[in-house]
Protein backbone atom coordinates (compact mmCIF):
# COMPACT_ATOMS: atom_id res chain seq x y z
CA UNK A 1 0.00 0.00 0.00
CA UNK A 2 2.88 2.40 0.80
CA UNK A 3 4.27 1.80 -2.71
CA UNK A 4 0.94 2.72 -4.28
CA UNK A 5 0.64 5.87 -2.17
CA UNK A 6 4.14 6.90 -3.19
CA UNK A 7 3.24 6.45 -6.83
CA UNK A 8 0.25 8.76 -6.48
CA UNK A 9 2.33 11.33 -4.62
CA UNK A 10 4.93 11.52 -7.39
CA UNK A 11 2.41 11.84 -10.27
CA UNK A 12 2.76 15.28 -11.90
CA UNK A 13 -0.50 16.95 -12.88
CA UNK A 14 -0.60 19.56 -15.63
CA UNK A 15 -3.44 22.06 -15.47
CA UNK A 16 -4.84 21.81 -18.99
CA UNK A 17 -3.99 20.29 -22.37
CA UNK A 18 -2.23 22.41 -24.95
CA UNK A 19 -4.41 23.05 -28.03
CA UNK A 20 -2.23 21.00 -30.41
CA UNK A 21 -1.01 18.39 -27.92
CA UNK A 22 -1.15 14.70 -28.94
CA UNK A 23 -3.99 12.42 -27.89
CA UNK A 24 -3.51 8.91 -26.48
CA UNK A 25 -6.09 6.14 -26.84
CA UNK A 26 -5.94 3.29 -24.31
CA UNK A 27 -7.99 0.57 -26.03
CA UNK A 28 -9.07 -2.93 -25.17
CA UNK A 29 -6.30 -5.27 -26.28
CA UNK A 30 -8.34 -8.13 -27.78
CA UNK A 31 -7.98 -8.13 -31.58
CA UNK A 32 -11.62 -7.41 -32.41
CA UNK A 33 -11.96 -4.68 -29.81
CA UNK A 34 -8.67 -3.17 -30.95
CA UNK A 35 -10.00 -2.97 -34.52
CA UNK A 36 -13.18 -1.33 -33.19
CA UNK A 37 -11.04 1.39 -31.65
CA UNK A 38 -10.38 2.74 -35.14
CA UNK A 39 -13.88 4.23 -35.00
CA UNK A 40 -12.61 6.22 -32.00
CA UNK A 41 -9.56 7.34 -34.00
CA UNK A 42 -11.81 8.59 -36.81
CA UNK A 43 -14.10 10.48 -34.42
CA UNK A 44 -11.13 12.18 -32.78
CA UNK A 45 -9.66 13.02 -36.17
CA UNK A 46 -12.93 14.76 -37.08
CA UNK A 47 -12.89 16.78 -33.86
CA UNK A 48 -9.17 17.54 -33.76
CA UNK A 49 -7.77 17.35 -37.31
CA UNK A 50 -4.35 18.77 -36.38
CA UNK A 51 -3.66 16.79 -33.19
CA UNK A 52 -1.56 13.59 -33.50
CA UNK A 53 -3.28 10.43 -32.26
CA UNK A 54 -1.30 7.58 -30.70
CA UNK A 55 -2.57 4.24 -29.42
CA UNK A 56 -1.34 2.16 -26.50
CA UNK A 57 -0.84 -1.40 -27.70
CA UNK A 58 0.54 -4.79 -26.81
CA UNK A 59 3.26 -6.44 -28.87
CA UNK A 60 0.76 -8.96 -30.22
CA UNK A 61 -1.81 -6.51 -31.65
CA UNK A 62 0.71 -3.79 -32.61
CA UNK A 63 0.84 -4.83 -36.31
CA UNK A 64 -2.75 -3.64 -36.73
CA UNK A 65 -1.63 -0.04 -36.20
CA UNK A 66 0.53 -0.13 -39.34
CA UNK A 67 -2.67 -0.38 -41.38
CA UNK A 68 -4.89 2.08 -39.47
CA UNK A 69 -5.17 5.47 -41.20
CA UNK A 70 -4.97 8.44 -38.87
CA UNK A 71 -2.75 6.84 -36.21
CA UNK A 72 0.66 8.45 -35.73
CA UNK A 73 2.25 5.59 -33.80
CA UNK A 74 1.75 2.91 -31.19
CA UNK A 75 3.16 2.79 -27.68
CA UNK A 76 3.83 -0.92 -27.16
CA UNK A 77 3.88 -2.42 -23.67
CA UNK A 78 3.05 -5.88 -22.35
CA UNK A 79 1.64 -5.41 -18.87
CA UNK A 80 0.64 -8.50 -16.89
CA UNK A 81 -3.10 -9.12 -16.80
CA UNK A 82 -3.42 -10.68 -13.35
CA UNK A 83 -1.31 -8.42 -11.15
CA UNK A 84 -0.79 -4.71 -10.73
CA UNK A 85 2.96 -4.55 -11.56
CA UNK A 86 3.50 -1.04 -10.16
CA UNK A 87 7.06 -0.74 -11.45
CA UNK A 88 5.94 -1.46 -15.01
CA UNK A 89 3.10 1.06 -14.80
CA UNK A 90 5.55 3.65 -13.51
CA UNK A 91 7.96 2.90 -16.37
CA UNK A 92 5.10 3.22 -18.85
CA UNK A 93 4.10 6.54 -17.27
CA UNK A 94 7.62 7.85 -17.86
CA UNK A 95 7.36 6.92 -21.53
CA UNK A 96 3.99 8.63 -21.83
CA UNK A 97 5.16 11.77 -20.02
CA UNK A 98 7.86 12.58 -22.57
CA UNK A 99 5.29 12.44 -25.38
CA UNK A 100 3.45 15.46 -23.94
CA UNK A 101 -0.04 14.04 -24.29
CA UNK A 102 -2.82 16.50 -23.52
CA UNK A 103 -5.70 14.03 -23.55
CA UNK A 104 -6.08 10.30 -22.90
CA UNK A 105 -9.17 8.27 -23.72
CA UNK A 106 -9.23 5.20 -21.47
CA UNK A 107 -11.68 2.80 -23.12
CA UNK A 108 -11.48 -0.14 -20.63
CA UNK A 109 -13.34 0.51 -17.40
CA UNK A 110 -10.65 -1.10 -15.21
CA UNK A 111 -8.68 0.75 -12.56
CA UNK A 112 -5.34 -0.46 -13.96
CA UNK A 113 -6.04 0.89 -17.43
CA UNK A 114 -6.21 4.45 -16.05
CA UNK A 115 -3.14 4.25 -13.81
CA UNK A 116 -0.30 5.06 -16.25
CA UNK A 117 -2.12 8.05 -17.86
CA UNK A 118 -2.67 9.44 -14.36
CA UNK A 119 0.92 8.90 -13.29
CA UNK A 120 2.11 10.50 -16.54
CA UNK A 121 0.24 13.67 -15.62
CA UNK A 122 -1.91 13.72 -18.77
CA UNK A 123 -4.20 16.69 -18.05
CA UNK A 124 -7.49 15.35 -19.46
CA UNK A 125 -8.29 11.69 -18.86
CA UNK A 126 -11.64 10.56 -20.25
CA UNK A 127 -13.36 7.32 -19.30
CA UNK A 128 -16.37 5.71 -17.68
CA UNK A 129 -16.53 5.66 -13.88
CA UNK A 130 -15.86 1.91 -13.55
CA UNK A 131 -14.03 0.46 -10.48
CA UNK A 132 -14.25 3.77 -8.55
CA UNK A 133 -11.64 5.53 -10.68
CA UNK A 134 -12.32 8.94 -9.19
CA UNK A 135 -9.14 10.97 -9.55
CA UNK A 136 -7.51 8.59 -11.98
CA UNK A 137 -10.17 9.67 -14.49
CA UNK A 138 -10.95 13.39 -14.32
CA UNK A 139 -13.35 13.57 -17.30
CA UNK A 140 -15.80 11.05 -15.90
CA UNK A 141 -18.61 9.70 -18.04
CA UNK A 142 -21.70 7.91 -16.82
CA UNK A 143 -24.34 5.75 -18.52
CA UNK A 144 -22.12 2.94 -19.76
CA UNK A 145 -24.70 0.29 -18.89
CA UNK A 146 -27.25 1.99 -21.13
CA UNK A 147 -24.98 1.32 -24.11
CA UNK A 148 -25.41 -2.36 -24.97
CA UNK A 149 -22.65 -2.73 -27.57
CA UNK A 150 -18.91 -2.43 -27.11
CA UNK A 151 -18.55 -0.09 -30.09
CA UNK A 152 -21.11 2.31 -28.60
CA UNK A 153 -19.27 2.40 -25.28
CA UNK A 154 -15.94 3.10 -26.93
CA UNK A 155 -17.08 5.60 -29.53
CA UNK A 156 -19.17 7.77 -27.22
CA UNK A 157 -16.02 8.58 -25.22
CA UNK A 158 -14.61 10.35 -28.30
CA UNK A 159 -17.52 12.80 -28.33
CA UNK A 160 -17.82 15.95 -26.19
CA UNK A 161 -19.29 15.21 -22.78
CA UNK A 162 -22.67 16.77 -23.55
CA UNK A 163 -22.92 15.53 -27.16
CA UNK A 164 -24.99 12.44 -26.51
CA UNK A 165 -24.68 9.81 -29.25
CA UNK A 166 -25.76 9.39 -32.88
CA UNK A 167 -29.44 8.63 -33.35
CA UNK A 168 -28.47 5.35 -35.00
CA UNK A 169 -25.54 3.18 -34.02
CA UNK A 170 -24.79 2.75 -37.73
CA UNK A 171 -23.70 6.37 -37.84
CA UNK A 172 -20.39 5.58 -36.15
CA UNK A 173 -17.49 5.76 -38.64
CA UNK A 174 -16.41 2.34 -39.84
CA UNK A 175 -13.04 0.88 -38.85
CA UNK A 176 -10.59 0.61 -41.74
CA UNK A 177 -7.41 -1.32 -42.34
CA UNK A 178 -5.49 -0.52 -45.51
CA UNK A 179 -2.73 -2.67 -47.01
CA UNK A 180 -0.71 -1.55 -50.02
CA UNK A 181 -0.35 -3.71 -53.11
CA UNK A 182 3.44 -3.57 -52.81
CA UNK A 183 3.39 -4.97 -49.28
CA UNK A 184 1.05 -7.76 -50.36
CA UNK A 185 3.33 -8.67 -53.23
CA UNK A 186 6.39 -8.73 -50.96
CA UNK A 187 4.54 -10.87 -48.41
CA UNK A 188 3.45 -13.35 -51.07
CA UNK A 189 7.05 -13.63 -52.18
CA UNK A 190 8.31 -14.32 -48.64
CA UNK A 191 5.60 -16.92 -48.02
CA UNK A 192 5.88 -18.66 -51.39
CA UNK A 193 2.29 -17.75 -52.23
CA UNK A 194 2.52 -16.45 -55.77
CA UNK A 195 -0.88 -15.73 -57.36
CA UNK A 196 -2.37 -18.92 -58.79
CA UNK A 197 -1.73 -19.13 -62.57
CA UNK A 198 -5.23 -20.57 -63.02
CA UNK A 199 -6.76 -17.72 -61.04
CA UNK A 200 -8.26 -19.97 -58.39
CA UNK A 201 -10.03 -18.06 -55.59
CA UNK A 202 -8.50 -18.19 -52.13
CA UNK A 203 -10.68 -18.57 -49.05
CA UNK A 204 -9.10 -17.81 -45.66
CA UNK A 205 -10.33 -19.82 -42.68
CA UNK A 206 -10.11 -18.40 -39.14
CA UNK A 207 -11.19 -21.43 -37.07
CA UNK A 208 -10.03 -20.17 -33.67
CA UNK A 209 -11.86 -18.15 -31.02
CA UNK A 210 -11.57 -17.25 -27.36
CA UNK A 211 -13.39 -20.12 -25.67
CA UNK A 212 -14.36 -23.46 -27.27
CA UNK A 213 -18.07 -22.61 -27.44
CA UNK A 214 -17.44 -20.10 -30.27
CA UNK A 215 -15.52 -22.59 -32.43
CA UNK A 216 -17.48 -24.13 -35.27
CA UNK A 217 -16.35 -27.79 -35.53
CA UNK A 218 -16.64 -28.45 -39.29
CA UNK A 219 -13.86 -26.43 -40.92
CA UNK A 220 -12.10 -29.58 -42.14
CA UNK A 221 -15.24 -30.68 -43.99
CA UNK A 222 -15.70 -27.17 -45.38
CA UNK A 223 -12.12 -27.15 -46.64
CA UNK A 224 -12.60 -30.49 -48.38
CA UNK A 225 -15.74 -29.24 -50.14
CA UNK A 226 -14.23 -25.93 -51.27
CA UNK A 227 -10.98 -27.36 -52.61
CA UNK A 228 -12.90 -30.07 -54.49
CA UNK A 229 -14.66 -27.20 -56.28
CA UNK A 230 -11.40 -25.60 -57.40
CA UNK A 231 -10.61 -23.18 -54.58
CA UNK A 232 -7.49 -22.79 -52.47
CA UNK A 233 -7.72 -22.46 -48.68
CA UNK A 234 -5.42 -20.69 -46.23
CA UNK A 235 -5.81 -21.41 -42.51
CA UNK A 236 -4.91 -18.46 -40.27
CA UNK A 237 -4.74 -17.95 -36.53
CA UNK A 238 -2.36 -18.04 -33.60
CA UNK A 239 -0.10 -20.82 -32.32
CA UNK A 240 -3.08 -22.29 -30.47
CA UNK A 241 -4.70 -23.15 -33.80
CA UNK A 242 -1.76 -25.23 -35.09
CA UNK A 243 -3.37 -28.56 -34.25
CA UNK A 244 -6.69 -27.52 -35.76
CA UNK A 245 -4.92 -26.23 -38.88
CA UNK A 246 -3.16 -29.57 -39.27
CA UNK A 247 -6.52 -31.36 -39.15
CA UNK A 248 -7.88 -29.09 -41.90
CA UNK A 249 -4.75 -29.43 -44.07
CA UNK A 250 -4.95 -33.24 -43.90
CA UNK A 251 -8.17 -33.18 -45.94
CA UNK A 252 -6.30 -31.78 -48.98
CA UNK A 253 -2.67 -30.96 -48.36
CA UNK A 254 -2.10 -29.92 -51.98
CA UNK A 255 -4.62 -27.08 -51.84
CA UNK A 256 -4.79 -26.05 -48.18
CA UNK A 257 -1.98 -24.07 -46.57
CA UNK A 258 -1.34 -23.63 -42.84
CA UNK A 259 -0.47 -19.96 -42.20
CA UNK A 260 -1.03 -19.99 -38.44
CA UNK A 261 1.64 -18.56 -36.18
CA UNK A 262 2.52 -15.98 -33.57
CA UNK A 263 2.83 -13.01 -35.95
CA UNK A 264 -0.55 -11.30 -36.39
CA UNK A 265 0.82 -9.52 -39.46
CA UNK A 266 0.68 -12.77 -41.45
CA UNK A 267 -3.02 -13.13 -40.69
CA UNK A 268 -3.71 -9.49 -41.64
CA UNK A 269 -1.92 -9.84 -44.96
CA UNK A 270 -3.48 -13.23 -45.69
CA UNK A 271 -6.94 -11.74 -45.16
CA UNK A 272 -6.07 -8.78 -47.37
CA UNK A 273 -4.89 -11.11 -50.14
CA UNK A 274 -7.73 -13.65 -49.90
CA UNK A 275 -10.88 -13.44 -52.01
CA UNK A 276 -13.13 -14.32 -49.06
CA UNK A 277 -12.91 -15.34 -45.42
CA UNK A 278 -14.84 -17.69 -43.15
CA UNK A 279 -14.47 -17.01 -39.44
CA UNK A 280 -16.00 -17.69 -36.09
CA UNK A 281 -16.97 -14.74 -33.89
CA UNK A 282 -13.34 -13.79 -33.33
CA UNK A 283 -10.97 -10.89 -33.77
CA UNK A 284 -9.96 -12.02 -37.25
CA UNK A 285 -13.55 -11.58 -38.45
CA UNK A 286 -13.21 -7.90 -37.52
CA UNK A 287 -9.87 -7.70 -39.32
CA UNK A 288 -11.36 -9.17 -42.51
CA UNK A 289 -14.33 -6.81 -42.40
CA UNK A 290 -12.15 -3.74 -41.81
CA UNK A 291 -9.95 -4.75 -44.75
CA UNK A 292 -13.00 -5.03 -47.01
CA UNK A 293 -12.53 -8.75 -47.63
CA UNK A 294 -15.95 -10.42 -48.00
CA UNK A 295 -16.36 -12.26 -44.71
CA UNK A 296 -18.75 -14.96 -43.55
CA UNK A 297 -19.21 -14.92 -39.77
CA UNK A 298 -20.38 -18.02 -37.89
CA UNK A 299 -22.16 -17.17 -34.63
CA UNK A 300 -23.26 -19.67 -31.99
CA UNK A 301 -23.32 -18.63 -28.32
CA UNK A 302 -22.92 -14.92 -29.10
CA UNK A 303 -25.30 -12.39 -30.61
CA UNK A 304 -24.28 -10.89 -33.97
CA UNK A 305 -26.09 -7.67 -33.05
CA UNK A 306 -23.79 -7.22 -30.06
CA UNK A 307 -20.53 -8.61 -31.42
CA UNK A 308 -20.45 -8.67 -35.22
CA UNK A 309 -18.10 -6.17 -36.88
CA UNK A 310 -19.42 -2.66 -37.38
CA UNK A 311 -18.44 -3.03 -41.05
CA UNK A 312 -20.90 -4.94 -43.23
CA UNK A 313 -20.01 -8.60 -43.69
CA UNK A 314 -20.99 -10.86 -46.56
CA UNK A 315 -23.06 -13.29 -44.49
CA UNK A 316 -24.01 -14.06 -40.89
CA UNK A 317 -24.51 -17.77 -40.27
CA UNK A 318 -26.51 -18.89 -37.23
CA UNK A 319 -28.41 -22.02 -36.35
CA UNK A 320 -31.97 -21.99 -37.63
CA UNK A 321 -33.21 -24.17 -34.77
CA UNK A 322 -34.83 -22.82 -31.64
CA UNK A 323 -32.45 -23.03 -28.69
CA UNK A 324 -33.65 -21.55 -25.41
CA UNK A 325 -30.06 -21.32 -24.16
CA UNK A 326 -28.93 -19.05 -27.01
CA UNK A 327 -27.31 -16.56 -26.83
CA UNK A 328 -25.48 -17.40 -23.62
CA UNK A 329 -22.24 -15.47 -24.31
CA UNK A 330 -20.36 -18.15 -22.35
CA UNK A 331 -16.91 -19.46 -23.37
CA UNK A 332 -17.91 -23.08 -22.65
CA UNK A 333 -21.27 -24.70 -23.40
CA UNK A 334 -22.92 -25.15 -20.00
CA UNK A 335 -25.25 -27.85 -21.32
CA UNK A 336 -22.51 -29.84 -23.04
CA UNK A 337 -24.27 -30.28 -26.40
CA UNK A 338 -22.80 -27.27 -28.28
CA UNK A 339 -25.82 -27.39 -30.60
CA UNK A 340 -25.67 -23.70 -31.47
CA UNK A 341 -22.57 -24.54 -33.49
CA UNK A 342 -22.95 -28.25 -34.24
CA UNK A 343 -26.36 -27.70 -35.88
CA UNK A 344 -24.77 -25.49 -38.56
CA UNK A 345 -23.96 -27.87 -41.43
CA UNK A 346 -20.81 -27.58 -43.51
CA UNK A 347 -22.88 -27.46 -46.71
CA UNK A 348 -24.70 -24.36 -45.48
CA UNK A 349 -21.44 -22.47 -44.95
CA UNK A 350 -20.08 -23.82 -48.24
CA UNK A 351 -23.17 -22.48 -50.00
CA UNK A 352 -22.69 -19.02 -48.52
CA UNK A 353 -19.03 -19.09 -49.59
CA UNK A 354 -19.96 -20.11 -53.13
CA UNK A 355 -22.40 -17.22 -53.35
CA UNK A 356 -19.73 -14.75 -52.26
CA UNK A 357 -17.18 -16.08 -54.76
CA UNK A 358 -19.75 -16.13 -57.56
CA UNK A 359 -20.59 -12.49 -56.87
CA UNK A 360 -16.92 -11.55 -57.00
CA UNK A 361 -16.46 -13.41 -60.27
CA UNK A 362 -19.49 -11.72 -61.82
CA UNK A 363 -18.22 -8.29 -60.85
CA UNK A 364 -14.76 -9.06 -62.23
CA UNK A 365 -16.31 -10.18 -65.55
CA UNK A 366 -18.40 -7.01 -65.71
CA UNK A 367 -15.33 -4.84 -65.08
CA UNK A 368 -13.39 -6.57 -67.86
CA UNK A 369 -16.14 -5.78 -70.37
CA UNK A 370 -16.17 -2.06 -69.54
Amino acid sequence: MRGLTALFAMAPQRDRPMPESPILIVPYMWIGDFVRSHSVVKLLRQRFPSRPIDVLTTTMVAPLLDYMPGVRKGIAVDLPRKRLALAQHRALAERLRVEGYGHALVLPRTWKAALAPYLAGIPQRTGFVGEARFGLINDLRFGERALPRMVDRCAVLALPKDAGRPAKAGEWPLPELKVTASELAAWRGRMGLAPDPLGRPVVAFAPGAVGPSKRWPFYAELGRRLTAEGNAVWVIGGPGEKELAAEIVRTDSDNIRDLTGADLRNAILALAAANAAVSNDSGLLHVAAALGTPAIGIFGPTSPWHWAPLNPIAAVIETTGELACRPCHKPVCRLGHHRCMRDIAAERVAGATRSVLAGLSARADANRTL
